[in-house]
């Protein structure tokens, strides 16, 4: 029996040194991943050309020039294809776990793995209201943990490398490594130390240097006049601001808490998945920048100029069709994230504030409030004030002094949200029906 045992820690041991493994990890994963983050996003923009006839950037964010008609085409038709693709991947195949299950420890697939991740690129460049980074995420765990099992690390090891480099995927699709490392520290392991975040930075930050290589780099979102001022109303304006979002943030979580809970596990996916895509298609009719992983909504909010009487109007819609399409997708069977839809319902109710606060006070810009507002509901939804503050200000190349505005919105929505989820977990939503399941 000891012999036994013996050689089952010997076949757990590292085929070389634990750091030694550990850093060749860090570096062939963050790679790896890197080049996938890249390559995924240079997808999207084909799937946009061919079915929308546009890419995307921070000038035209959304399909605004696109005919009507072929948006709603665009949308259904795409959706309609991926629902019996994933029909035939979750009933015929084995299942993909999510990011949070393989640090757990459950085997990501292979091929059905990349499928999943080609699904979710390809439904979001068709129009589908959901975010796209949660498949670089996949991709990046499904690489190491296939690493980790190569160089034999140990469990410890491998949930902590799995971590790391699901969260290089998201630093690598959006150049943003604080970004990616506070993702890993701060959700997935919920765990600080210096060799944690010291891999984790390291691999996301080689992440986002080689997607940069492959798709380039650009600002995402144009904030447009950005002075960093922090004056005493702006910073009246982040208490105040960061109270509403957290609210608004704690609710945007547990409906996609409901959402994804009330997916159908069976056939009800060929007929909601295309019905969902037919209303996003139906309210981009009025509403283009409802389509998409969010980006459209949300530089609407930072680059709002014109007509104070009619901005306010059309931020409240586009805030509130973003919110239900997004529910809606993700409730139909769509996999995908919430990172980006949250940033553009966080920027449009900022926004939304900052004009009635303009009325009063005048030492910011609209972009400033959207940008507050876009951190504050963010942090509030995902419960990681960190990783909310440093996504948005490396997406927007934000002046570093915002930190302290922002800071202090992102603490108070953080808290108020932290302080409303008993109270909503209480709160039981309707259940779908076994049939639609």
């Amino acid at each position: 029996m000891v012999s036994d045992q013996s050689q089952d820690e010997a076949e757990q041991q590292p085929k070389i040194g634990r750091i030694p493994a550990l850093i060749a990890a860090v570096a062939v994963v963050g790679i790896a991943i890197g080049a996938a983050a890249g390559l995924l996003t240079l997808m999207l923009y084909q799937v946009e050309r061919f079915a929308l006839g546009y890419i995307e950037n921070a000038h035209e964010s959304g399909p605004f020039n696109v005919p009507a008609i072929r948006r709603a085409i665009s949308v259904t038709v795409g959706a309609s294809i991926a629902a019996v693709m994933w029909w035939l991947l979750r009933t015929r195949t084995t299942e993909v776990p999510s990011v949070k299950k393989a640090v757990g420890g459950a085997i990501m697939p292979v091929w059905q793995t990349i499928v999943h991740v080609l699904l979710q690129i390809f439904i979001v460049g068709t129009g589908m209201s959901i975010g796209r980074e949660v498949a670089p995420r996949e991709l990046g765990a499904m690489f190491g943990q296939r690493f980790a099992r190569w160089v034999r690390l140990g469990a410890k090891d491998m949930r902590m490398l799995v971590a790391i480099t699901a969260a290089a995927g998201l630093a690598g699709v959006y150049n943003a490594p604080l970004a990616g490392t506070f993702f890993a520290v701060e959700i997935l392991l919920a765990d600080v130390t210096l060799e944690t975040v010291t891999l984790a930075f390291a691999c996301s930050a080689l992440a986002s240097w080689v997607a940069s290589l492959v798709k380039g780099t650009h600002v995402f979102y144009l904030i447009g006049k950005a002075d960093g001022l922090f004056t005493p109303d702006y910073m009246l304006f982040a208490l105040i601001a960061g109270l509403m979002l957290g609210v608004a943030g704690a609710l945007f979580r547990r409906g996609s808490q409901w959402a994804e809970r009330n997916k159908p596990s069976g056939a009800g996916i060929l007929w909601m998945m295309p019905l969902a895509g037919l209303l996003t298609g139906v309210v981009a009719i009025a509403v283009p920048q409802v389509m998409g992983n969010g980006r459209a909504t949300a530089q609407l909010s930072f680059s709002s100029k014109a007509d104070l009487a009619v901005i306010p109007v059309l931020l409240l819609l586009s805030f509130v069709a973003k919110a239900i399409v997004t529910l809606l997708t993700i409730r139909s069977g769509a996999s995908g994230g919430v990172l980006q839809p949250g940033i553009a319902l966080g920027a449009s109710g900022g926004a939304i504030l900052g004009i009635l606060w303009m009325q009063v006070f005048h030492t910011n810009s609209i972009g400033m409030y959207a940008l507050l507002g876009a951190c504050a509901l963010l942090a509030a939804s995902q419960q990681a004030p960190l990783m909310a503050i440093c996504l948005v200000m490396e997406l927007a190349d934000a002046p570093i002094n915002l930190f302290v505005p922002i800071g202090l919105a992102v603490a108070v929505s953080a808290f108020t949200a932290s302080r409303l989820a008993k109270p909503l977990a209480a709160w039981h939503l309707p259940r779908a029906k076994a049939a639609d399941r």
